[in-house]
């Protein structure tokens, strides 16, 4: 929302908005793109809007709430994040849609630089703040290309379609599907009916990219009515990744495509096996849009990966903290696999705060143990607005705290910030990788042990 909002301004728009709770790194990139925001919402917000204003409506916004009801009964016109994107922002342009469970926003942010670094000036919108980029949202060249974050998620009150559906994809990523967002989907095959929507909007002359590897990828593809090619690190994919080796802070790996046995080495600076997915996704896409190999290494090469994506926040004292916007058990393996690798033989500290609707319910006990247990030191923080479900419906992070202990896992779990703060202050060590793996702001432990490690 924070992107489009700046891109709309850029077109000279005028743009307000509010939310509850704005905290970094969007309450900064607002501020410094000079968009005025309030903080409580509030019907003298919508009274004093113009009347030809058209209002945006967030698909965390319900009716009831004060603004939405004055809104309506004000007739004003109105869309969705996802409506606006797409009717306003892809319009004519090809349209790259990435969409998955878990990489979107790298995997966008990666595609988007690649092109930019190849002089195809394209149009994107990203659900973080890409560092190449500085900013989330870019309306494309007149007729170019638009790289859009194609995220499962509902899109509104009024619309529960998938956002994805709103984006005409003529190039469409699917880099897998898992079961999430428990407050919308009941079940996998939600999930995937969702999924296949989306690729059947697809035209016959487009291309889908699918991770080969995926089960559950492969099967909402199953009937597409366009072309499919597939990539991943099994030998049966069209574009096969192997050879990964990790040297100086870079991922090396050969990219084989079985159709003609072209080979060519890539270096990426990301860590991390599903990393090297990512841009298997990305060098498909490239290469249909008609990028050399030598132009999509140049992107690489320069890529500057995204905020709270593995992000290092601070480093002193031999202690090195890591933010993570990991918040699906999923996503957490991931991450952890790949800190451990970067940082071989260094103790790992992992904090995680259950957050989402998944896993602040214990659909997912078992897996989010897994999940830490790659870590030396593991910390379970408070589970968000516990009150939505009967406690035999929650997590529980005491019982993953006590699972961790028995297998060697020093862990705790500390649903007070603060207290988490001064025990992991209490416990850590010259050598520590310390991960704060949340969608949220953690209760300011990112500050709190910013200040603890560097002074």
């Amino acid at each position: 929302m924070a992107g489009v909002a700046a891109a709309l301004q850029q077109e000279g728009h005028r743009v307000t908005g509010v939310d509850n709770g704005v905290y970094p790194p969007m309450s900064d990139f607002l501020a410094a793109q000079g968009i005025a925001y309030h903080e409580q919402f509030d019907t003298a917000n919508v009274t004093a809007l113009p009347d030809e204003t058209v209002v945006v409506i967030g698909n965390a916004m319900s009716r009831g709430n004060v603004e939405v009801e004055a809104v309506l009964n004000r007739k004003l016109p109105f869309t969705s994040l996802a409506g606006l994107v797409g009717e306003h922002l892809i319009a004519g342009n090809t349209s790259v849609v990435i969409a998955g469970t878990h990489g979107k926003s790298t995997t966008s942010s990666l595609a988007a630089w690649v092109l930019e670094s190849a002089s195809r000036a394209p149009g994107f919108l990203i659900g973080g703040i890409p560092e190449n980029f500085g900013q989330g949202c870019r309306p494309a060249q007149a007729n170019g290309v638009f790289v859009t974050e194609g995220d499962e998620y509902d899109t509104a009150f009024f619309d529960k379609r998938s956002k994805f559906v709103h984006y005409r994809p003529d190039v469409a990523v699917i880099n897998n599907v898992e079961f999430d967002h428990a407050d919308i989907f009941d079940s996998l095959d939600h999930v995937k009916r969702s999924f296949r929507q989306f690729v059947n909007l697809v035209p016959g002359n487009g291309i889908l990219i699918v991770n080969g590897d995926d089960v559950n990828a492969m099967d909402v593809v199953r009937d597409a009515h366009s072309g499919v090619v597939t990539f991943g690190l099994g030998s049966l994919c069209n574009l096969v990744g192997g050879d990964i080796r990790y040297v100086d802070a870079h991922t090396a790996f050969t990219v084989t495509d079985k159709r003609t046995s072209h080979k060519h080495r890539f270096r990426l600076p990301l860590a991390g096996e599903f990393n090297v997915r990512n841009a298997l996704a990305v060098i498909a896409v490239a290469r249909h849009i008609g990028l050399t190999d030598e132009e999509i290494q140049q992107g690489f090469s320069t890529f500057r990966s995204i905020r709270r994506r593995m992000e290092v926040i601070a480093e002193g004292n031999g202690i090195t903290l890591i933010d993570d916007f990991a918040h699906h058990p999923t996503a957490l393996r991931l991450t952890l696999t790949a800190l451990r690798e970067k940082y071989e033989g260094r103790r790992l500290v992992a904090c995680f705060e259950p957050r989402s609707n998944t896993t602040t319910r214990n659909i997912y006990q078992k897996e989010i143990t897994d999940a830490l247990a790659l870590a030396d030191v593991a910390v379970i923080g408070a589970i968000d607005r516990p009150h939505r479900y009967a406690e035999n419906e929650r997590l529980s992070p005491e019982r993953v705290a006590a699972d961790l202990e028995a297998q060697g896992v020093i862990a705790r779990a500390i649903p007070d910030p603060l207290e988490m703060v001064e025990w992991v202050a209490a416990v850590m060590q010259s050598g520590d990788v310390i991960a704060l793996c949340s969608n949220g702001k953690f209760g300011g432990a990112h500050r709190l042990l910013r200040e603890r490690i560097v002074g």
